[in-house]
């Protein structure tokens, strides 16, 4: 795959990274994990993991967290406060 960025905005990138290739794919993979278009089974290959912990890993230093919504987290805040209240 070829990613053509104009030159001026290429160069600070590439000072700020010395692998501009690499952060380009950890956030595409990250991106794509959040939009669940990606596994982290899919996403262990595609950033070449050793382990399924090391994906794990990857992705919460990059607070991608698998397919939870606001709305589900408020949901199961309301649920379990009912349980503790009943």
């Amino acid at each position: 795959m070829t990613l053509d960025i104009p030159e001026a905005l290429a160069a600070p990138l590439k000072r700020a990274e010395a692998s501009l290739p690499r952060v380009l794919l950890e956030g595409f993979a990250v991106e794509a994990y959040r939009q669940g278009i990606l596994s982290a089974a899919q996403v262990r290959v595609l950033m070449g993991h050793e382990s399924r912990w090391e994906t794990e890993d990857f992705l919460s230093a990059h607070d991608a967290w698998p397919g939870t919504t606001v709305k589900q987290v408020t949901e199961d805040g309301r649920q379990l406060s009912a349980l503790l209240n009943a």
